[in-house]
């Protein structure tokens, strides 16, 4: 009688709420379930004790490592062991825990259980026993042995031991409060070298001297079977030194004018930051194509993969050049002084990474500057790799939807995981649009205090202070501001927000045209440009066509909303033929040029997967590669940003 009064008075909404909360009062739902004890926060104190690990590295088919670790422990106590899992560098949570096998504790030759923590697996939980006072932990890295499964570091004539991969560390202690003693066991008669120092070596296994947890973390090694050292600071204060693992032992042979150049981007350097934070400097060097490729800094040293031929075509692949010098800033960029938001007391703490735009950005600029400036390549070839990059950034339309400041977040979103339309998702482009935007900083720099003052002036007062030191010296955004302003008083957090932040349209390429050139396309692609097309073995035709494709025809990249894009082409895709006839890189082009000037579209056979369709492109521009055109309007800033400092 109730349910017919309210349904004749008009009552149904309250009818349906009343019901409603009724069966919901009766019927809650799930509830979360706790989360598991809180992993202990790291503190500055010291950790009561030295861990002892030891590393078998001889393994070198399998690319297996294994490990004997000591850890000192106070009996009675739980102890929670954690596995690096945000390693500096790589400015993402990127340790590689799923490649630990055979985790076994002991205690007193008897076992002692371990719980993996359900929501950090890279956190080991271990109940100590009573009146303990150390476990011995044992375990292997199971490294990659293929390129699909991760970088590969063990080959059967080089490997790179990195010790975040191998190593377990007490949660609750900053890194710097625990230390550690190391050695290495590497096949018979490989050479290696590291930033550590040897303690000793005695029956072929090498032990280090006892540092902290980060300064080992800190401080791999490359190990080889071919192996040279060449001194790049002979008789210098501070020793430099050039450290080569190859494939084959010819590969080795670098002749006195390509050291001449090593030595000189240290001298470089020095001139620039007027200061070194370092005792001594490796740089690990592997001429491989089976090692997986790397570069990577650390204070002491700098890891770094580069292709075989490196010494032996030298002037066919000037493109390869640049990582050292790269890697090297890194020192004073990114080791020494460091964003505050990306410094973290253990390896466990999340990084942030909102200033890679300078930690990275201005890293990759003087990069290029201090190559230039040593003669590992031409002023030439400097000009035309900063073309080829405001190309690449002028027709990144993911600009947008997209600011720089936000792909800074790149390496944990994505973790550098393959993307279809690079252009348009945007990538981790503060390396390269930062280095366009630290070009822009300098010419305004130059340009306003009359050539007084410029970005170089900035680096020595940044990076160049306490002299010797490498304990991190942290930076925030108010900092790069203040000291710019010293440098040359203007709004640079205007300026720096506006391109940050800004959305195009285009790359900012005021630093370009401020320093004299103006970019440009041709038919002719520069020799740095065609040289790293081959190289690459590929047909970069992104300016006209609209994608590049390697020369077996297996299309790499397409650019959104470009010709290719329109025509249906994606990554993946195979170019079977060109006008009715079998593909090659040479017929493509030929039908571009022939193109030009006509009527006529260009058809290509495609295809995708196990499906085949024919398209017409209807272009009729011709071939374009991008270069920089001098405008005599402007003075020649660029060409004085390259030049050498004597």
């Amino acid at each position: 009688m109730r349910i017919r009064k309210f349904l004749k008075t008009g009552c149904l909404p309250w009818l349906v709420l009343f019901l409603s909360s009724h069966a919901f009062a009766q019927s809650p739902g799930p509830q979360p379930l706790p989360m598991p004890p809180r992993i202990p926060a790291p503190k500055d104190t010291p950790y009561p004790g030295t861990i002892r690990l030891s590393v078998v590295a001889t393994d070198v088919q399998r690319g297996i490592f294994t490990i004997r670790e000591t850890v000192p422990v106070r009996g009675g106590e739980a102890l929670t062991l954690l596995y690096p899992k945000w390693q500096p560098g790589n400015h993402s949570p990127s340790g590689r825990v799923d490649k630990v096998a055979g985790l076994v504790i002991r205690a007193d030759n008897a076992r002692v259980e371990w719980t993996r923590d359900p929501a950090d697996v890279f956190a080991f939980h271990v109940g100590v026993p009573a009146n303990v006072t150390s476990l011995d932990v044992e375990f292997q890295f199971a490294s990659p042995v293929e390129a699909n499964e991760g970088r590969v570091v063990m080959t059967p004539d080089m490997l790179n031991l990195q010790w975040v991969d191998v190593a377990l560390y007490p949660a609750g202690y900053f890194a710097r409060q625990i230390p550690i003693a190391s050695s290495v066991r590497l096949p018979d008669g490989w050479q290696f070298a590291t930033a550590l120092e040897t303690a000793s070596t005695n029956g072929g296994v090498t032990n280090f001297t006892p540092v902290s947890f980060d300064t080992l973390m800190d401080s791999p090694i490359f190990a080889g079977r071919y192996f040279k050292r060449f001194d790049l600071d002979p008789g210098g204060a501070v020793p430099v030194h050039l450290n080569v693992v190859a494939d084959r032992p010819d590969q080795l042979d670098a002749t006195p004018e390509q050291i001449e150049a090593h030595r000189a981007l240290v001298r470089q350097a020095y001139k620039l930051y007027g200061s070194h934070h370092y005792d001594h400097y490796d740089f690990l060097v592997a001429l491989s194509d089976h090692m997986g490729g790397i570069g990577l800094e650390h204070h002491q040293s700098s890891e770094d993969r580069t292709v075989p031929n490196y010494f032996t075509d030298w002037s066919r692949i000037p493109d390869t050049r640049n990582l050292l010098p790269h890697e090297f800033t890194h020192s004073w960029n990114g080791k020494f002084r460091r964003p505050a938001d990306l410094w973290t007391p253990n390896f466990n703490v999340p990084m942030r990474d909102s200033l890679l735009w300078v930690y990275e950005g201005q890293t990759q600029y003087w990069g290029f500057v201090l190559e230039a400036r040593a003669g590992l390549i031409t002023k030439q070839q400097a000009l035309d790799a900063f073309a080829a990059t405001a190309a690449t950034y002028d027709h990144r339309v993911g600009r947008e939807w997209r600011a720089l400041e936000d792909t800074t977040n790149d390496p944990i979103a994505a973790m550098r995981r393959p993307q279809a339309w690079l252009s348009w998702e945007r990538s981790e482009d503060y390396y390269s649009e930062g280095q366009l935007l630290w070009l822009d900083a300098d010419t305004l720099i130059r340009e306003r205090s009359g050539g007084r003052k410029s970005l170089d002036d900035f680096a020595r007062a940044f990076f160049g202070v306490n002299d010797g030191s490498y304990v991190t010296s942290t930076y925030t955004f108010e900092d790069i501001v203040k000291v710019l302003n010293g440098v040359e008083p203007y709004d640079w957090t205007k300026f720096l927000q506006d391109r940050l932040q800004g959305h195009g349209p285009g790359a900012p390429l005021d630093g370009i045209a401020r320093g004299g050139y103006k970019l440009t396309y041709t038919d002719t692609p520069t020799d740095y440009f065609k040289a790293s097309e081959t190289r690459r073995r590929v047909n970069d035709l992104t300016y006209s066509l609209g994608f590049v494709v390697g020369n077996d025809g297996r299309i790499s990249d397409v650019l959104w909303d470009g010709l290719g894009y329109k025509s249906g082409l994606t990554v993946g895709t195979q170019i079977v033929a060109v006008d009715g006839t079998a593909y090659d890189p040479d017929r493509l082009k030929d039908a571009v040029k022939g193109a030009k000037g006509s009527t006529a579209a260009i058809e290509l056979l495609l295809r995708t997967g196990d499906r085949y369709r024919v398209v017409r492109m209807d272009y009729h521009d011709g071939l374009r590669y991008p270069r920089l055109e001098r405008d005599g309007s402007t003075s020649a800033r660029l060409d004085d940003i390259l030049s050498p400092r004597g």
